[in-house]
């Protein structure tokens, strides 16, 4: 098992959710970060709570991944020269927008999930990987979803791009299947973050249904999953890892029941019925 110490790992989305539980796990292990996100007011504050809990060496970009000439000028220009040799990339930055038929979508969510799951990851995939293979060594970890495998009602865009980054994942390995640089995909169900609540456009009542009488995945579990990843011999790559939630099958099954403390186990009562995910 190899260790984090001492690698530069860069995060984008790192201002909440999964990216957040990322950076927190990794500075614990040593690593020095690059946090990256739009929201830099956010990356500042886990930046100081990095420093002083562990003395993490890091930096925070204000980054919106969106934007390819941002991102150029990002890795080119304002990244200090002993920030870019980097060990590890996260592609962690994603949303989904709006829960509606194809028919009825919005043409502004489309092109937000689109811009942001497909081209923000393109552009720092683009920029980072060229500099790990100078050196000879790195890795790629892609935050996927199990909607890169299957798709569900209202959600055809959002799926469809995270299709794309299980594309893009599966084709980057075979870019660099010659080279010591591994890429992984990172692919959870139902994980409590801020996913619902941007999906929702801000609505808290309808994000907070979504886990509704269930327990679903933390975004520590998948950080936790990434660590195992980079952690292991430089001959063995992880090319996927998926993650459920225990109470959920598909993305359109879930078991709603009372949720329970961990030392009680439940019982058939506890069941009540699998119904779609709807909202």
């Amino acid at each position: 098992m190899y260790d984090l110490m001492g690698r530069t790992i860069l995060i984008t989305g790192a201002s909440s959710g999964i990216g957040m539980a990322m950076a927190k796990l990794f500075s614990r292990e040593g690593a020095r970060l690059i946090l990256c996100a739009r929201r830099m007011d956010r990356l500042m504050l886990l930046a100081e709570e990095l420093r002083a809990a562990h003395g993490t060496d890091m930096i925070a970009l204000g980054l919106d991944v969106r934007d390819r000439r941002q991102v150029e000028r990002a890795f080119q220009v304002e990244l200090p020269q002993s920030f870019r040799a980097i060990d590890v990339l996260i592609n962690n930055a994603g949303l989904s927008r709006g829960l509606d038929p194809l028919q009825k979508g919005s043409e502004d969510d489309w092109e937000e999930m689109i811009q942001t799951n497909i081209s923000g990851l393109l552009h720092v995939t683009r920029q980072v990987v060229p500099t790990m293979l100078s050196r000879g060594r790195g890795d790629v970890v892609n935050i996927g979803s199990t909607s890169s495998h299957e798709v569900y009602p209202g959600g055809a865009v959002y799926c469809a791009t995270k299709h794309a980054v299980d594309a893009l994942t599966r084709g980057l390995r075979m870019d660099l299947v010659a080279t010591p640089l591994r890429v992984t995909q990172i692919s959870p169900g139902m994980v409590d973050t801020e996913f619902s609540l941007v999906r929702f456009h801000g609505d808290h009542d309808r994000a907070a249904n979504v886990y509704a009488g269930m327990t679903p995945l933390s975004p520590e579990d998948v950080a936790d999953a990434a660590m195992y990843a980079l952690t292991r011999p430089p001959h063995v790559q992880v090319g996927e890892i998926v993650l459920w939630p225990t109470a959920q099958a598909a993305s359109t099954l879930v078991a709603r029941h009372q949720v329970l403390e961990e030392s009680v186990p439940p019982d058939e009562s506890t069941w009540r019925n699998f119904y779609e995910l709807k909202e």
